[in-house]
């Protein structure tokens, strides 16, 4: 077998022929008037026409030779038979395809269409073209990319190879126009806020620092779009959300990407309580819409959207599930030898509450198929939820999980300027004593709140997650093109 720098040394040598020949292997004009699909689901009006038809597309296989050559294109939209006869083309172009032609290859074919004896689908070819001559060969066709992470690198042939993973990408498509139509059906105003922002806060995460020359100041890659959507909020717009990417210096696991895209939004008027009521209306539109049915298989798990989604505190599932019979009244040192029980390494700087929602997502959270809403955090969980009225030391918030993967945080938006700064005050202790995930004190966010926030809720779903579950993906890297990766050492 020749390697590749043999393969790719033979092709350049076929296309310094064909310039050789007068013929340009990369025009800048194609003269395709339809696609594939288009003859596909009208063959009979095709099939018809007097006149030729011009497809395009990147050739898939080949067969015959001399004065009958059948060869496949695929220009995206499908895949069609196209046939090359002697008396019927110039025996100059049919020579010219033997020599010049490889599989990769795009080309442009006109003609018209019958179907083949095996009731096969052809163009019979009067004319054909190059349109761009390849130097590298496709991976085999029936095996495709087998090492995982040069399916990451080399997406683009994992895409060639492999109709699974292009539906994958459809679906991710899918999800997010259907949200967007969801949203914009309830009179939610579609946004766009900073990426880059002199503090990165609305999360609690590690951000991606950089320094803009010009202003000679340091910025931050958004851990999250919360704080400037509330300031909308407190600007007028009733309701608004945004799609878009978010970036976390943290690790990277099946289902973590350093960036990801999710969909926030926020609604004045509105709680905690009845955004669950929306979030779930949501969710299961867009399972029925993208799916076609309303449950869903992931791995070994059904897990069906048809019935109420679950709902059970925080507290209630750590003691099912870690046995911890009272958080409320549990000290940092106690805290410290569960999470050593369950295999947790626990920094000087992590609090309590930090230490037992290591616990909760290693123990807890795993256990949690079916759709289920969890409720009443502690107040330090969450510094920018509004406090549980009725229910000490809690806030008004709760997460959705599903299959064991978290996918919503939500809450009721805390809109008390005093106490919002008297926990950005707790946190900022916290980033000091040495949890670099602590938010930051954003002044400008509590001056915005103190000219009056409506009461309101909001939340964020992570979408590359949601596309992980309705394409029965494991990693998050399988349903991001382009997932971030070590770079490649020579």
């Amino acid at each position: 077998m020749s390697s590749i720098d043999d393969i790719r040394r033979f092709r350049i040598e076929k296309l310094e022929a064909l310039r050789e020949r007068g013929i340009d292997p990369y025009p800048i004009e194609s003269k395709r008037d339809a696609t594939i699909q288009d003859v596909l689901s009208s063959w009979a009006k095709f099939s018809r026409k007097k006149g030729v038809t011009t497809l395009a597309g990147r050739v898939l296989a080949i067969r015959g030779q001399g004065g009958i050559i059948f060869f496949d294109i695929f220009d995206g939209t499908g895949k069609i038979q196209i046939l090359l006869k002697k008396g019927e083309v110039e025996e100059e172009a049919l020579s010219l395809f033997e020599e010049g032609v490889d599989i990769g290859d795009f080309v442009e074919a006109s003609g018209t269409f019958f179907t083949t004896k095996r009731e096969e689908k052809t163009l019979q070819t009067a004319s054909w073209g190059m349109l761009t001559k390849s130097l590298r060969p496709l991976p085999e066709k029936w095996h495709g990319l087998q090492d995982v992470e040069e399916k990451m690198r080399k997406r683009y042939l994992d895409l060639l190879s492999s109709q699974e993973v292009r539906e994958r990408f459809y679906i991710r498509s899918k999800i997010i126009s259907e949200l967007r139509r969801l949203l914009d059906e309830e009179d939610f105003l579609e946004v766009e806020t900073p990426i880059l922002q002199p503090l990165a806060g609305g999360a609690s995460a590690k951000p991606f620092k950089t320094h803009h020359h010009t202003l000679d100041t340091d910025l931050y890659l958004r851990i999250a779009p919360e704080l400037y959507l509330k300031q909308l909020l407190i600007g007028g717009f009733p309701k608004v959300y945004e799609i878009g990417r978010s970036f976390r210096n943290e690790g990277i696991d099946v289902t973590h990407n350093p960036e990801f895209t999710m969909v926030e939004w926020y609604e004045s008027f509105s709680d905690a309580k009845k955004q669950r009521v929306f979030v779930e209306k949501v969710l299961k539109a867009v399972v029925k819409k993208v799916i076609g049915k309303s449950s869903v298989s992931f791995g070994e798990e059904t897990i069906d959207f048809s019935k109420p989604f679950t709902v059970v505190s925080y507290a209630e599932v750590l003691k099912h599930h870690a046995l911890i019979a009272d958080i409320s009244s549990l000290s940092r040192e106690e805290a410290k030898l569960t999470a050593e029980r369950f295999g947790l390494k626990v920094e000087a700087g992590d609090s309590t509450e930090k230490i037992l929602d290591s616990i909760y997502k290693k123990s807890c959270r795993p256990k949690l198929i079916q759709p289920t809403f969890i409720i009443d955090y502690p107040t330090e969980y969450l510094p920018l939820a509004k406090k549980h009225p009725g229910k000490k030391n809690l806030v008004d918030a709760f997460q959705v999980v599903i299959g064991g993967i978290e996918f919503v945080k939500a809450f009721s938006e805390l809109n008390d300027p005093i106490d919002q700064e008297e926990r950005f005050l707790a946190q900022e202790k916290n980033k000091k004593a040495g949890d670099d995930e602590a938010q930051p004190n954003d002044r400008e966010f509590v001056e915005a709140l103190e000219y009056g926030m409506p009461p309101s809720a909001g939340l964020g779903l992570g979408i590359d997650r949601l596309a992980m579950l309705l394409t029965d993906s494991r990693n998050i890297r399988d349903v991001i093109f382009f997932p971030t990766l070590k770079p490649k050492k020579d």
